[in-house]
């Protein structure tokens, strides 16, 4: 399935600026970074429950927010872009 994870974190302390960081490292190792709070991703159920479990064990559950959003598919005819596209092709194999 294809994801979209959003997070807003509090960062106005050293500890929520630690977090924010933890969250962006764990949704790295998940999917590509499209926007600085903001991934695309490509996950069956496994990895899926794998990253729901990351991420909540790194958040303030009472000061910050995660939204995962599923979506039915990433392809050019789905998506529009304002502004700068960052030409990501999630539908072929990565190189890292």
């Amino acid at each position: 399935m294809f994801y979209v994870v959003t997070y807003d974190v509090a960062t106005d302390t050293k500890e929520g600026q630690r977090r924010l960081r933890r969250i962006a490292q764990a949704c790295e190792g998940y999917g590509q970074r499209v926007q600085k709070s903001v991934f695309e991703c490509i996950l069956d159920q496994t990895r899926y429950v794998e990253l729901i479990h990351r991420l909540g064990d790194v958040i303030r559950r009472d000061e910050d927010s995660v939204r995962i959003y599923r979506t039915a598919d990433f392809t050019r005819n789905n998506l529009v872009v304002i502004g700068k596209d960052l030409g990501l092709r999630l539908d072929s194999p990565w190189t890292i």
